[in-house]
């Protein structure tokens, strides 16, 4: 029997990333590299490419989780910010795959694919504002 995969905004369900306020408080409190290893898995990317879109190495997130020590406040914040973006991205397109083809897909009549803006907290919410006119209908 085929295993049924959770939704990003289910398995994240008791994170409040309702604003960018609840989720710097968030930040700040601490994030636990179980979120991180949780949201890999849950988007089906791979820890290094992951690790490197909030620009650390997925040895050094491995070395936190040794040490039970949580990412620093603008990592946490940037996965916080990823886990939101990927909440909306499911509830746009259906699944997490879906979500996954658009951002690979090249956008803004040109080469550049939404996927790439996702290394700075800045193009995770430039990506988010293009999730919110897709929804209310203009092309992104």
């Amino acid at each position: 029997m085929k295993k049924e995969m959770k939704s990003v905004g289910t398995i994240f369900s008791d994170l409040d990333l309702s604003s960018d306020f609840a989720i710097i408080v968030l930040a700040r409190k601490g994030v636990h590299t179980k979120v991180f290893y949780e949201f890999a898995e849950a988007i089906k990317m791979p820890e290094k490419n992951l690790a490197a879109m909030i620009n650390l190495s997925s040895r050094t997130i491995s070395n936190y989780s040794e040490a039970g020590k949580n990412l620093d406040a603008p990592q946490g914040e940037h996965l916080l910010k990823l886990i939101a973006l990927y909440e909306k991205g499911e509830l746009l397109f259906g699944n997490t795959s879906e979500f996954n083809y658009w951002l690979a897909k090249p956008s803004w009549n040109s080469a550049e694919k939404p996927v790439s803006w996702l290394t700075t907290s800045g193009g995770v919410g430039f990506i988010s504002a293009e999730l919110d006119r897709l929804a209310q209908g203009y092309p992104a």
